[in-house]
């Protein structure tokens, strides 16, 4: 294992030992960053994010919570907009990377979508949210699935006869508007699991933002096959490229 500064894996290991769960991780990760100037601060995203390569385990286990509080917690790292000019300054090229912004590769209009949805759903919003967090049907529970609204989504999610299976499929589905994508991002349910992280990764419909922080949770052999895929955005594929050439293997 290379070398790490001895406060990089002290911050790591204080992490590990917190209780609380996903979201109490991920906001106690965005105050680390925070309360660290930009230099330390992208020292530390480098450090985590080497360290998960190698297979430290207290790093494989952080490392979401940093990708994800990146996205979601920017209330807590005033310097967030100028990290990604630090790490550039610093050479840090994996870091530069996940502050990625951007389209798309592909894009599912957003009237076309709401158009869809008005084929497949008569019932008032509200109504629809209600079915798709209690519903026990499990058709029923598929259709609802392939709504575009993410307020529907965000409710399947919550469904407690929901299966992994469905979510890697509604993670794949094309075409797709970002927003129900990023809908299962954020669920601390089921963002951890391998086959959805890969589904949403390798969908060309998925933002490069979100993106570019799956790369570095994935394995050596996703990553790999990531950087050969031409139908995801540049930047993600060339993050693939990079981390899976140092990846130990998973």
């Amino acid at each position: 294992m290379n070398e790490a500064p001895d406060e990089v894996r002290a911050s790591i290991l204080r992490l590990d030992v917190l209780g609380g769960g996903h979201e109490v991780l991920r906001r106690a990760a965005a105050r680390a960053l925070g309360a660290l100037d930009p230099p330390r601060a992208t020292e530390l995203l480098a450090g985590v994010m080497r360290l998960s390569l190698e297979r430290w385990a207290p790093a494989m286990r952080v490392l979401p919570a940093f990708m994800r509080a990146l996205e979601e917690d920017g209330d807590l790292i005033p310097h967030l907009a100028t990290l990604r000019q630090v790490a550039t300054l610093h050479e840090q090229e994996e870091v530069t990377f996940v502050f990625t912004e951007g389209e798309a590769v592909m894009q599912y209009h957003v009237d076309a979508a709401a158009r869809a949805d008005a084929k497949l759903f008569t019932l008032p919003l509200g109504v629809l949210k209600s079915r798709a967090r209690l519903t026990r049907n499990p058709d029923e529970l598929s259709r609802l699935a392939i709504a575009s609204n993410p307020a529907v989504i965000r409710e399947v999610l919550k469904n407690p006869r929901l299966t992994e299976a469905l979510v890697v499929r509604i993670a794949a589905r094309r075409p797709a508007r970002p927003e129900p994508l990023q809908e299962i991002w954020k669920s601390p349910k089921w963002n951890n699991r391998p086959a959805i992280r890969k589904a949403l990764v390798f969908n060309p419909y998925l933002p490069p933002e979100t993106g570019v922080k799956i790369v570095p949770l994935l394995g050596g052999a996703d990553m790999r096959e990531l950087a050969a895929d031409q139908k995801v955005h540049l930047s993600v594929r060339d993050l693939a490229a990079r981390l899976s050439a140092s990846a130990a293997p998973r």
